[in-house]
């Protein structure tokens, strides 16, 4: 311990700068930040009333986030792309989801699934063909969940079957964001039941080199409404060898892998929900009188939008914590299942205080508040529902007293 502190006095002597905080951004994140705000301010507000209602995403704003560069934020920048980093992706989403959480995560999923199994798990020859579409104008989708699955994520009836040299795939998908208009598929089937899960592999499909993807129905949601969740359909779907993605029998493991990646994503979207609640409300509160004081002057007043406050602070630390563990390849997927949990249970809560807090005019569809009180729901469901999210932290947390149990592990 004294050897530590010691060492720390001489860094600090021989003028090393202090470690950052987690919510410390670079020069070129306060910029990316501020470019995701103008383009939601500039393409994505004006409209986001109009597509909730709707139910769908105006074209125009799917085009110019392929435009801006927000569909290939990590992709390198000879492949098309930003060149940035997975902390990158999570700050765009959360500023997005603080204006449209609509918007926020059909980006969330090109970014954080859908580009990050190319990264992760690719080959070459892979990465080099589609992340260059993927960046500039084809949207990508992530089909693991069917009918008789959910939270148990690997009880997939789509079949692959190998005839000749290539693998021909049937079966349907549902609730799959970004679906109804995707281009690229990456489609988890099992190629042997028999197996369970061991037998489950990823595959590319490229609507436009084959045919037999078909979109069944987009879902008529309670939130995010402009986004697409949507039922697919695969009927003799033909892909050649080389469109497996890792190996053949190993796409759980993409797939677990994936999807702790893409709670943070979800994570950050739920801190864009509540801070995109706040900068509504808090105005009005400071603006509205009763019995000749501003609302937001009355102490109950105060302690509810501090505690809402601190528990928003505290949630995105927990978000930026696990995003930064993440990129630095670090263990981060306890960090993930928490942040994703805390962030929706703040996101829901704060939405709802919101809308309360406004009273009368919180409820109208014209304040804004009520679409991020339905919004923020989803938060609790996907990418892993609240439960799953606790059982995954109760295992690591007994694991970790597992390990610890023996005298030669004790530690505290």
């Amino acid at each position: 311990m004294r050897r530590t502190a010691v060492a720390l006095s001489s860094a600090a002597a021989a003028g090393e700068a202090p470690p950052n905080p987690v919510t410390y951004l670079t020069d070129d994140e306060k910029m990316l930040v501020e470019t995701v705000r103008a383009f939601s301010l500039t393409h994505v507000v004006p409209r986001s009333r109009q597509m909730d209602e709707e139910g769908k995403m105006d074209p125009v704003v799917l085009k110019e986030a392929f435009a801006a560069g927000l569909m290939g934020i990590e992709t390198p920048a000879d492949l098309e792309g930003g060149g940035m980093s997975f902390f990158s992706s999570i700050l765009a989403i959360e500023e997005l989801a603080r204006h449209d959480p609509a918007v926020s995560v059909t980006v969330d999923v090109q970014n954080t699934l859908v580009n990050n199994i190319f990264f992760n798990f690719a080959n070459d020859a892979q990465r080099r063909k589609y992340l260059p579409k993927l960046a500039k104008d084809t949207v990508g989708c992530f089909c693991l969940t069917e009918a008789g699955s959910g939270s148990d994520a690997f009880a997939l009836n789509t079949k692959a079957e190998k005839k000749g040299s290539k693998w021909v795939i049937n079966g349907s998908k549902l609730y799959i964001t970004n679906g109804g208009w995707a281009g690229i598929f990456l489609v988890m089937a099992t190629v042997d039941p028999s197996k369970g899960y061991k037998g489950i592999t990823c595959f590319v499909v490229d609507s436009s080199e084959t045919p037999g993807v078909s979109v069944v129905r987009t879902e008529n949601k309670l939130g995010i409404r402009a986004s697409s969740t949507a039922e697919l359909r695969l009927e003799n779907v033909e892909v050649p060898e080389e469109n497996v993605i890792g190996e053949v029998g190993k796409g759980y493991k993409i797939a677990i892998n994936i999807l702790n990646e893409g709670r943070i994503g979800i994570g950050a979207q739920m801190l864009g929900i509540a801070q995109g609640s706040l900068d509504i409300v808090m105005p009005y509160l400071f603006q509205r009188k009763q019995f000749g004081k501003f609302i937001g002057d009355f102490q109950g007043m105060q302690m509810q939008y501090a505690e809402c406050a601190m528990e928003l602070h505290a949630a995105r630390l927990m978000v930026y914590n696990a995003s930064r563990k993440k990129q630095n390849n670090e263990m981060f997927i306890q960090d993930a299942a928490m942040a994703k949990y805390f962030a929706s249970v703040v996101a829901e809560k704060t939405a709802s205080r919101a809308v309360e807090w406004a009273g009368g005019v919180g409820f109208m569809k014209d304040f804004g508040l009520e679409r991020f009180y339905r919004d923020a729901k989803i938060g609790a469901i996907y990418e892993g529902t609240s439960i799953i999210q606790l059982q995954t932290i109760a295992k690591m947390i007994k694991a970790q007293y597992d390990k610890s149990s023996s005298p030669s592990g004790a530690s505290h």
